[in-house]
């Protein structure tokens, strides 16, 4: 079907008292390509309207042949007409589109060109509307109503004919009902109205009713916003009385997040049913959305996908890729001082003015939640989510975490403000040393763990030095004052055979000084022992080392005989292995020298620490030899002797065998060892590490830390305690978001892999490596927090949770990572078994006072007190006799034909309506 019109403006006459008024010619043509052949039949009817006087209708029918006797000047204008069509009717849609065509609006098939001819004086525009599926409907009225017609050849005898049309505001009061606009539908071929209450029409009806569930109100989403503004942090100790949606969520105590789902849309179908009078109709209103076959549910989500460049939304993506800038701005200084002091240029050259400094009490406040008294972990609760173990960050719940999670939300993250929020942090971790306080969320106990970042190992080993500081302090007071009470004991009070007594320290090396003796291994045991050697060394006992015969044995070493002596072997207390961050396992040698066997020690430290052994079990055994040493403390480099091994006999003779073949070479380095070390008990032993120095340290090492190995570190914690916090949200048994987020695990590490190698600069790939992992974080963090946003919503129909997420899960990921390129909206629907319409009709809230005033109910068919948003019907009838669309021939059948049929869409405030009729005129 096409269509084309005429018009033209005719200017006023300036002679002319009144003003001209607008001349319309319009000429309109309606065909189907496949009724014409080699002739044009045109039927055209256009109306002339000038000076307000109405000209007369003229009907005009031409052949299509070129009639060369015209003459008169209006001839000649019907012929260039008629030569337009002609052409028009010769070119194909293609050529059309291809001399210029212009789409329009309303339709993706719909065109139309245009031929400018004049007439007199006047000038004339000729338009032809055409679709390219053959089909087409022409705008009439005004354009605000949206209407239309159109007309289409069916390939049989039939046509079929469409309007449309609509009322945008003050729909009349019998259209607002379904007994009003069933009416509407049965004059459109009954021959009066006054027919209507005395005939039946069996009218077919199929009804469908959307409904609006709102996740929350305006006054939830203000709450929101206000909770997010500036710099995110709760500074104000100020707390609204709504509760967010999603106040129990494990990122709730960083952000407040924008409900993903705005609210659902409920749709209740009512299949065709056969409606015989408006009675039925009115009944129909009043039933309950239950009675309806079907219920279908779609969510109300954002419709638009985030770009790289936009970090609108508040989440933990969009405060990660700040700290991405900040690290890019991290090289251009030297030390965290730099980016504070507004007179040193090496750093605020750097900065704009953006990069605000938060008043002194905003940062007292965020230290005094960091370093909160009374907050520990132990060591074995401490590394949080294991899963992000590859990730060399810091635990969640370790107090460096902390400090990378506090800082995203601290100043907008920009790099000054994290500048001032770590020299404050270094300061109260000197002072906690300084002051002998525990420093709290790290562990006091246990190895360093070397899979952390350096700044967490760091902390954690000041923390077990603070405690060790602390042990000696209590010890040493203890020892002064029952230093009077300690008497010599014989050889077999020395041996411990009870595990009450951990620990026998001598108080004869404190010498008056604390500081003086850090022994690192007494400190770990109880003071409510004696010492565990004979005499009184603090009363300057001058009993020589050779007259004591047993000291510092712990117990009887499981029956062990000595090999040359026969008597028992005896354990002895050792120092505790010394605890080493990785930079100084990378400070010591990885050879030692003087040790070139087979077992070389990969640390000087752990050489002093076997030799501390040896001593300490030369002490505890006088009579010991070195294969008594190996069989006790390398059982594997003992080899019993079966062919020399003789019966024990009742007096514990010793057992035979041999040393390994490592062991028994000459010059071996653990022989040497033991040669060169004296028989001490470890109390009287030099420590391995002084925790003095140690701590003095690490406080050193963080006050000087460069600006981008700071950097470096927070980002790899932050990303992963951003990882470990999300993971902790309840979603149900959503499968795909559990992959995901596996996913995002094993996407993390490799990705932050290069930060721990200490070789970036600014001008780094690895920059913008960075911050595409923001957006894969972006994207998992958006879906993380539609599952549970789904989840709490569903919990009483958690397979509308699965089956939404799914088709979300499937809607979205095709997505990731190529922008906004169309603006499509999530529109997939699920339908809702019986047994769950309970669970979804209670999510529309019954209207409160306040709320009832709102809106006048007026269409019916109410859910909990609330009326559909939107109503669509249809109407269809098959075959009427006796109207003027009837067949006039008996030998075909209209019955598999829907002769009419109506679309009805409407609201409480706007109506459309449109209507397709079959005939056969």
């Amino acid at each position: 079907m096409a269509s084309f019109s005429i018009s033209t403006k005719v200017e006023p006459d300036a002679d002319d008292d009144c003003v001209a008024e607008e001349e319309v010619f319009h000429f309109s043509y309606l065909f189907h390509s496949l009724v014409i052949h080699w002739f044009l039949s045109l039927q055209c009817h256009y109306r002339i309207r000038a000076n307000a006087n109405l000209l007369a209708l003229l009907a005009l029918q031409f052949e299509n042949f070129d009639d060369f006797t015209i003459a008169s000047p209006w001839e000649r204008f019907i012929y260039e007409i008629e030569a337009v069509c002609r052409d028009w009717m010769t070119d194909s849609p293609k050529r059309l589109l291809d001399k210029g065509a212009v789409a329009l609006v309303y339709s993706n098939y719909s065109y139309k060109v245009n031929s400018e001819l004049k007439y007199g004086t006047e000038s004339y525009c000729m338009e032809y509307y055409f679709e390219t599926n053959n089909n087409a409907f022409v705008p009439v009225h005004d354009p605000s109503r949206k209407a239309y017609i159109g007309i289409q050849n069916m390939g049989t005898v039939f046509t079929r004919r469409f309007e449309a049309d609509g009322i945008c505001s003050q729909v009349p009061r019998r259209l607002m009902h379904l007994e009003g606009l069933y009416e509407l539908f049965v004059s459109k071929f009954v021959h009066s109205t006054l027919d209507l209450p005395t005939n039946f029409f069996k009218v077919q009806f199929a009804m469908m009713l959307t409904y609006k569930m709102l996740a929350h109100d305006d006054y939830n989403m203000k709450a929101i916003d206000a909770q997010n503004t500036n710099s995110g942090e709760n500074l104000t100790g100020e707390t609204s009385n709504e509760t967010l949606w999603d106040n129990d969520c494990p990122w709730s105590e960083w952000y407040s997040a924008e409900d993903p789902v705005k609210g659902f849309e409920l749709i209740t179908i009512w299949s065709k049913k056969m409606v015989e009078s408006s009675l039925e109709m009115a009944e129909l209103e009043n039933a309950s959305p239950y009675e309806a076959e079907k219920w279908l549910i779609c969510p109300i989500c954002a419709p638009k996908l985030p770009e790289v460049s936009e970090w609108n939304q508040i989440g933990f993506a969009s405060q990660l890729h700040i700290l991405v800038d900040a690290l890019k701005m991290s090289f251009k200084a030297q030390f965290m001082e730099n980016f504070v002091s507004a007179d040193d240029n090496s750093g605020s050259e750097n900065l704009n003015s953006s990069m605000v400094i938060l008043p002194p009490t905003v940062s007292d406040q965020v230290l005094k939640e960091l370093f909160q008294e009374g907050v520990q972990v132990t060591y074995s609760a401490y590394g949080g989510n294991k899963t992000s173990g590859a990730i060399k960050g810091a635990p969640l719940e370790s107090l460096f975490a902390q400090f990378c999670l506090h800082s995203l939300w601290f100043g907008y993250c920009n790099i000054r403000a994290i500048a001032v929020l770590w020299i404050e942090f270094v300061r109260e971790v000197r002072r906690c040393w300084e002051e002998s306080q525990l420093i709290p969320r790290m562990p006091a106990n246990g190895p360093i763990d070397l899979s952390t970042c350096l700044i967490n190992q760091k902390l954690q080993m000041l923390a077990v030095c603070i405690e060790k500081k602390c042990e000696v302090n209590e010890d040493y007071q203890d020892c002064i004052g029952s230093e009077d009470q300690i008497e010599s004991m014989t050889e077999e009070e020395s041996v411990v055979g009870d595990d009450s007594f951990k620990m026998r320290i001598s108080c004869g090396d404190f010498s008056g000084n604390v500081d003086s003796f850090p022994t690192a291994g007494d400190i770990h045991y109880s003071v409510k022992t004696v010492s565990a050697f004979s005499g009184k060394h603090s009363d300057g006992d001058d009993k020589k080392p050779s007259d004591i015969t047993r000291r510092g044995s712990a117990s009887i070493a499981d029956a062990m005989m000595l090999l040359k002596s026969n008597e028992s072997m005896h354990a002895p207390y050792t120092q505790e292995a010394p605890l080493m961050t990785e930079d100084m396992h990378e400070e010591c040698p990885q050879d030692v020298e003087d040790f070139s066997d087979s077992f070389n020690f990969s640390t000087l430290v752990e050489r002093d620490t076997l030799a501390s052994d040896m001593s300490a079990f030369k002490a505890a055994n006088p009579k010991a030899v070195f294969e008594d040493f190996i069989r006790w403390h390398s059982p594997g480099d003992w080899i019993d002797d079966d062919d020399l091994e003789v019966e024990m006999s009742k007096d514990n003779s010793s057992p035979r065998g041999k040393l390994s073949k490592r062991m028994s070479k000459n010059g071996n380095s653990w022989r040497n060892i033991w040669s060169r070390s004296p028989a001490l008990p470890f109390s009287e032993q030099k420590p391995l590490i002084d925790p003095n120095r140690e701590g003095e340290k690490v406080i050193h090492y963080l006050e000087t830390l460069q600006p981008h190995q700071l950097l470096e570190q927070m980002l790899c914690t932050a990303f992963g305690a951003a990882a470990d916090t999300l993971i902790q949200t309840n979603y149900g048994e959503l499968k795909q978001m559990e992959t995901m987020m596996q996913h995002l695990y094993l996407t993390l590490p490799p990705a932050l892999k290069p930060l721990q190698e200490n070789r970036l600069s600014v001008d780094s790939e690895t920059i913008e490596d960075l911050r595409r992992l923001c957006v894969v974080f972006q994207h998992v963090e958006k879906l993380l927090t539609l599952a549970a946003s789904l989840h709490r919503k569903f919990l009483q129909a958690p397979r509308l949770a699965r089956e939404i997420f799914s088709d979300f899960y499937n809607f979205y990921i095709p997505r990731m990572g190529i922008g906004l390129i169309e603006e499509k909206e999530f529109d997939k629907k699920q339908a809702v078994w019986n047994e769950e319409r309970e669970v979804v009709a209670n999510m529309l809230v019954q209207p409160t006072a306040n709320q009832s005033w709102r809106k006048v109910l007026s269409m019916g068919n109410l859910l909990n007190g609330h009326e559909p948003i939107q109503r669509e019907i249809i109407f269809s009838l098959h075959g009427v006799n006796g109207n003027h669309y009837a067949i006039p021939t008996a030998t075909v059948s209209l019955q598999n034909i829907e002769t009419y049929r109506m679309y009805i869409c409407g609201t409480s405030n706007d109506l459309r309506v449109a209507l397709s009729v079959v005939s056969s005129d």
